[in-house]
């Protein structure tokens, strides 16, 4: 079997990549993001996963890369990571109440013949109505610093969601049921 490569030090991705039971290895890709091109989230997302992926790809023969790129959408706005406590309570108020898109995007490429395939997969979450001291609580956990949106649906973020639509995983950053669909184009089988 070829090398399975991650393209991405994300420990979530790495969570959910061994489920799969797969060998595989991490290698950090180094690619610079530009969340500023004039796409469509979706495009967006797979864009820069196929960026993430390449510059990997270009390192390694007769390997099999993942790369994926996660982000909130809001009103068609994409939410990147709020870096600061007052930025996380603008997203956390904004997101307040409503509906909003986790859009993950993902990229195989296979070195050995230079096929490769972009998706994406979009999870639908639907936000508790939340008191300002409950935002304001939860910025002061630290989780909202370094997450999508300003939320982690997986850890002490899941108790600001009323419910989602779609695929767990994908909101996590690394939808495993399509990726396994699409590995098997390249012939890799994970059952």
């Amino acid at each position: 079997m070829k090398k399975i490569i991650l393209a991405s030090t994300s420990p979530r991705r790495k969570e959910i990549l061994l489920k799969t039971r797969l060998p595989f290895v991490i290698q950090e890709s180094n690619y610079e993001e530009d969340m500023k091109l004039n796409l469509s989230p979706e495009k967006l997302s797979e864009h820069l996963s196929f960026g993430k992926a390449k510059a990997v790809a270009d390192k390694n023969d007769n390997a099999i890369i993942i790369a994926a790129d996660t982000f909130v959408v809001f009103n068609e706005k994409v939410l990147g990571k709020p870096k600061t406590e007052k930025l996380a309570k603008e997203m956390l108020t904004l997101l307040n109440g409503k509906e909003n898109n986790i859009i993950t995007g993902v990229t195989i490429i296979d070195t050995s013949n230079n096929s490769s395939i972009s998706f994406h997969q979009i999870t639908k979450v639907f936000m508790k109505n939340l008191s300002k001291e409950t935002i304001e609580a939860y910025v002061k956990t630290g989780e909202p610093l370094d997450r999508a949106g300003g939320y982690s649906m997986q850890d002490c973020g899941a108790i600001l969601i009323d419910r989602i639509e779609g695929d767990f995983f994908n909101a996590m950053g690394l939808p495993l049921r399509r990726l396994a669909e699409e590995l098997e184009k390249f012939g890799v089988k994970i059952l």
